[in-house]
């Protein structure tokens, strides 16, 4: 309690500054000003109601709005945006100021244009613009803030690199962007001294450590693209209280000084690929009580002071080589030794970058100038393949469809009002969609070789693959009848090229087979995945080995991962995919714990056997029921996650739900005694709370009044905020 009080008497004279009384009335400028916001935010419900009789200097403030006044000008402006809209839609149970949705704005939004009304609230001190489907690159027009002192823009779709231009705001002390697009490289922010917070956490910004101004209390940068080393002037940050730069590729020895930092209360280095010893003579700060070293590559013994966990400090070291910890939980040395031999400096990784970008703007530019020789020849080999035709069971030619390209179906595209571009490639990092030769698919098989068979799904066959360019990859075998092939065929691929999301385990393209002589004239379709290696949600559960990583903050982002996979099968592309096999064993983890779903509904025609012909849409079941299947089955999986026990029949499943909704109306210890032991000390009571009620909405046995993705969704993300303000206040090891 004395390092919190601590804190909040740091913090509380700078927000005392930060947010003035809300006095007088707005002038008539500044009035027109809030209007057009409503406007090029496309009437969101938190803005509705809004007319010409508003008086917005005495808005009661709420979660989701909040408009502060001081002499006659706005100083303050809050949006948090609201969850899907539908009368259908049960509320939410909770409400904070952190509330998260997946609402996105047209593609009539310019951000550029929404900035530059913005800008013109002269005297704008607080500006909070929370998951409001913001996106576009922040405009450098932004440095006309000059009296801004907190931005908060996160939970939103905004790309490109953070403007240099932010260097010019000297009155900002808190800046958070995190939960967006942003890429690229940070500009040097040492100049703005009396930053205290920054959150750049869930993007893709990199690769070289952030220059920063030592005044800093927060700063988060975990889950992003850092991998260089970290910098020695970070030892000179005296007032740092939490630093959490987890999930990165950082590299190098970690400086023993961050243990001693004076005020340093939470430290997070997990999931990085920092190497070599910490020396033994390293010292802690007595504030530190919160230490995550794990996934790494470590070796030796750890300072005596971190060796272990007490009950003032929580120190999690697993999965790294050290030689002083239980080996169970512990890589042998050679996997160390071998990985940090194969880091590959920053440097190096320019240099091969620029060469590579030099080559791929040759390539472009032959490219650009054989286009038309390449096409008018495709042309004619396509028109010759069509005609031929094979016998069964011998080697066997791609059809037409096999060789044209998916962006010429006519299927129709996704509404681009609930998608906009930025959303519609979100999954980073993946390989440019491809038509794969039948060739190629024998190639990675190995010819289809049983060593590489994985199995019978409901879809077809599965192998595993390796590309020539050494990615591994699952390929699923499916037969169809050749009936309306090829143009429905086709059609059918170009909505299988945009399951592509950051938590599907994505297509990365296809290739089709026809076998003419066949008495049903058949067609093979290959469908190439992309290989995820670190296991099964329930395999985290279940083994002990790796149970202990999941604490309470790594399964909520798992379960808010699984909720966005499965609004974007519902919503990101149209037609809606439903009835998408949810269950905890086909949630997969990659080696970041990011969630990715599995073994959902592929939008194929139906199979060789099945009687049931393809008629458009007809073929997805779009029904209710099926959007509503999917939302119980979620929360099949929400039960496993909190209780930690694998549900194995429905009579366990009732039980357990029983169980969770009397602890939700006794006292907080029986609710609490429900969860996995291993999560204990890790949960803030409202966020488990939260999380329960959600729960138990899901499993409603009328589908009618189970939520929606979205209403499920709001509630993990407030439940998330709920947790990571609680984990910041210094609270971890400790039960509310």
């Amino acid at each position: 309690m004395e390092n919190l009080r601590s804190c909040l008497c740091l913090l509380f004279p700078l927000l005392v500054m930060l947010v003035p009384v809300s006095i007088g009335q707005l002038s008539p400028s500044e009035t027109r000003i809030l209007f057009q916001v409503q406007k090029l935010l496309e009437y969101p419900q938190v803005l509705q109601g809004w007319n010409n009789w508003t008086n917005f200097c005495y808005l009661p403030p709420s979660p989701s709005l909040k408009i502060v006044c001081s002499n006659n000008h706005v100083a303050e402006l809050t949006v948090v945006g609201n969850k899907s809209s539908s009368s259908q839609s049960p509320k939410p149970m909770n409400s904070g100021n952190f509330a998260v949705s997946q609402q996105t704005l047209s593609n009539n939004f310019s951000i550029d244009a929404f900035f530059t009304v913005l800008t013109k609230l002269s005297n704008l001190k607080v500006l909070s613009l929370v998951s409001l489907g913001l996106w576009g690159p922040l405009p450098a027009k932004i440095n006309r803030f000059w009296s801004l002192q907190v931005l908060n823009c996160s939970s939103n779709f905004i790309y490109g690199e953070i403007p240099q231009r932010f260097v010019s705001l000297k009155n900002l002390a808190s800046l958070v962007l995190a939960d967006n697009l942003l890429s690229g490289r940070v500009p040097d922010l040492k100049g703005l001294v009396l930053l205290r917070e920054l959150n750049l956490s869930g993007n893709h910004l990199g690769p070289n450590f952030p220059s920063l101004g030592n005044n800093l209390v927060t700063v988060i940068l975990s889950n992003n693209s850092f991998r260089s080393v970290i910098p020695s002037g970070l030892k000179n940050f005296n007032q740092l209280q939490q630093l959490d730069i987890s999930f990165n590729k950082l590299i190098g020895q970690i400086p023993s000084a961050l243990f001693s930092l004076p005020s340093i209360q939470y430290l997070d280095l997990a999931q990085n690929q920092f190497s070599g010893t910490l020396a033994t003579n390293t010292s802690c700060s007595a504030k530190l009580k919160f230490l995550d070293i794990s996934r790494n590559l470590l070796i030796g013994k750890l300072p005596s002071c971190i060796a272990f966990s007490s009950p003032n400090r929580t120190v999690i070291s697993s999965w790294n080589c050290l030689s002083s910890r239980n080996s169970s939980n512990q890589h042998p040395f050679s996997f160390c030794n071998k990985e940090a031999l194969a880091v590959k400096p920053p440097a190096e990784h320019e240099k091969k970058k620029s060469i590579t970008n030099l080559g791929l703007i040759l390539g472009i530019i032959g490219g650009v100038v054989g286009i038309a020789a390449v096409l008018g020849l495709l042309i004619v080999i396509i028109v010759r393949r069509s005609q031929e035709t094979i016998s069964y069971g011998g080697k066997f030619d791609g059809s037409a469809a096999d060789k044209m390209s998916v962006r010429s179906s006519s299927v129709p595209t996704i509404d681009s009002r609930r998608v906009p571009q930025t959303m519609r490639s979100a999954a980073i990092g993946l390989p440019p969609y491809r038509v794969f030769t039948l060739e190629e698919i024998e190639d990675a098989t190995n010819n289809f070789d049983q060593n590489n068979f994985l199995g019978e799904e409901s879809q077809g066959q599965l192998y595993k693959g390796w590309l020539r360019d050494g990615l591994v990859v699952l390929i699923k075998c499916v037969k169809l009848k050749q009936k309306n092939l090829p143009q429905s065929l086709v059609q059918h691929m170009e909505l299988l090229s945009k399951l592509r999301h950051l938590h599907l385990v994505s297509v990365l393209g296809h290739c089709i087979v026809t076998f003419q002589d066949h008495p049903t004239t058949a067609s093979t379709v290959f469908v190439v995945l992309e290989h995820i290696s670190n296991g099964s949600l329930q395999d985290h559960l279940t083994d002990w080995r790796k149970k202990d990583v999941l604490k309470w903050p790594q399964r909520m982002a798992i379960t808010i991962g699984v909720a966005r996979g499965i609004q974007f099968l519902h919503t990101g592309v149209a037609p809606g995919i439903f009835g998408n096999n949810l269950k905890i064993e086909n949630v997969l983890l990659d080696e970041s714990l990011t969630a990715k779903l599995s073994n959902y509904n592929v939008p194929l025609p139906s199979k060789v056997g099945s009687e049931s012909p393809l008629n458009g849409i007809d073929a997805y079941n779009l029904s209710a029921n099926a959007e509503k299947e999917d939302v119980y089955q979620l929360g099949v999986i929400l039960v496993q996650v909190i209780t930690g026990r694998l549900v194995t029949s429905q009579s366990e499943l009732e039980e357990l739900r029983i169980q969770l909704e009397k602890g939700l109306t006794e006292a907080p210890a029986k609710l609490r005694a429900m969860v996995d032991p291993s999560t204990r000390g890790s949960f803030a009571y409202e966020s488990l709370r939260t999380t329960v009620k959600i729960t138990i909405n899901c499993l409603s046995a009328d589908s009618s009044s189970r939520p929606s993705i979205e209403d499920v969704l709001w509630n993990l993300q407030y439940s998330n905020q709920v947790q990571e303000g609680w984990t910041s206040s210094g609270n971890l090891g400790t039960q509310l």
